[in-house]
């Protein structure tokens, strides 16, 4: 709240950069000096959104002069520099805000235009689920045979595109990302009206059905979840025998936690359910709980990654996660400065998941 000598702007500012500090929109594909101008801009009085906006339409100005010039590999990457700005803008608007829905499709037609000139193309894929689709990015590498598959998520406000960087990661280890907006989360939200509810692993089990029905899909499928995707990547390799791997970055067994220490988070979970009474939103999230039964049934490989300070998410938690897990192959990584999702060691992070998964996947076609 803001105080007598903290005006309401200044406020919201320093709250969207807790939500969004330097080093997650770094690690996650914005452009340093993007963020700097935004943090500089809404320190003096700028609206996030509107800062935003500015950075991404600029961004896409530089990608059209590229590629009327013959760079595409320049276009390339300022379309997705551009769409990390409009996803990091959108972020503070409601649902029901017209602008909101703009700049979400700003964010989408840039990183598919980013998509068309990458080699093989990124193919945006809708998987029908309930009364509409559950939309994604495939991204495969060069290879003229089948390669295994990444389903990658994020959490309460998910947005596929944010794990791009991490998907270059695995392409570089020739194997195919399938970046997801599962149901209550991004485009399958927004535009399809899909909301999270008990059930929600058979969403992730209808996009492994899409997924091996394509023959350049090999049958070996890891899931990667973030923050509260990692609750639902636990709960997918408990419930469907066909997931290898999977890993748990910056998870819990119980997603209503941080709403019980932080009770204005009670609104991402509403969003996430779409459940307007926030009581209610907060009965029903508490229902979402992974207990030592069903983690028992989780046997697959299992990766789980933490730091100890994390305060979204409590490390406790994420090691009850992994100790009730019934995998005989599971790995513990914890960092003891490391914030939620271990955004303060980006690379660090993304290689040690993407070797490990590497091992595993292509290991099992051997």
């Amino acid at each position: 709240m803001p105080t007598a000598d903290q005006p309401a702007w200044r406020a919201e500012a320093e709250a969207h950069k807790r939500a969004m500090p330097r080093q997650r929109l770094l690690g996650n594909g914005m452009d340093y000096a993007d963020v700097a101008e935004l943090y500089e801009r809404v320190d003096a009085g700028e609206s996030w959104s509107d800062v935003n906006a500015q950075l991404g339409e600029r961004n896409v100005a530089r990608a059209e002069a590229a590629l009327r010039a013959g760079h595409t590999a320049t276009a390339r990457s300022w379309y997705l520099l551009a769409s990390a700005c409009f996803r990091v803008g959108q972020v503070p608007l409601a649902d029901d805000e017209p602008r909101k829905r703009v700049m979400y499709r700003q964010l989408i037609s840039a990183y598919g235009a980013a998509g068309a000139l990458t080699d093989p193309p990124v193919e945006r894929i809708e998987v029908p689920y309930r009364q509409g689709a559950l939309c994604g990015w495939l991204h495969r590498p060069a290879a003229d045979e089948s390669v295994p598959v990444v389903i990658v998520l994020g959490g309460f406000d998910g947005w596929r595109e944010e794990y791009h960087v991490g998907a270059t990661y695995l392409l570089e280890r020739g194997l195919a990302v399938l970046l997801v907006d599962g149901p209550g989360q991004g485009e399958t939200r927004l535009f399809h009206g899909i909301h999270m509810e008990h059930g929600v692993e058979h969403a992730f089990s209808a996009v492994i059905d899409h997924l091996l029905a394509d023959d350049r899909v090999a049958p070996s499928v890891a899931i990667w979840g973030n923050s509260m995707g990692g609750y639902l990547a636990a709960l997918t390799a408990a419930t469907d025998p066909r997931i290898t791997a999977c890993v748990v970055n910056g998870g819990t067994i119980r997603p209503v936690e941080t709403a019980d220490r932080y009770p204005r988070f009670i609104d991402k979970v509403r969003l996430l359910l779409g459940i307007d009474d926030p009581d209610k939103a907060r009965e029903v999230m508490s229902t979402f709980v992974l207990d030592g039964e069903l983690l028992s049934a989780l046997r697959c490989s299992l990766l789980v990654l933490h730091g100890t300070p994390d305060r979204v998410f409590l490390v406790e938690n994420a090691r009850a996660l992994f100790g009730h897990a019934g995998s005989s192959d599971k790995t513990w990584n914890e960092w003891p400065d490391g914030d939620h999702c271990i955004y303060n060691h980006s690379h660090e992070k993304h290689t040690l998941v993407s070797d490990w998964l590497a091992d595993r996947l292509k290991g099992d076609r051997a």
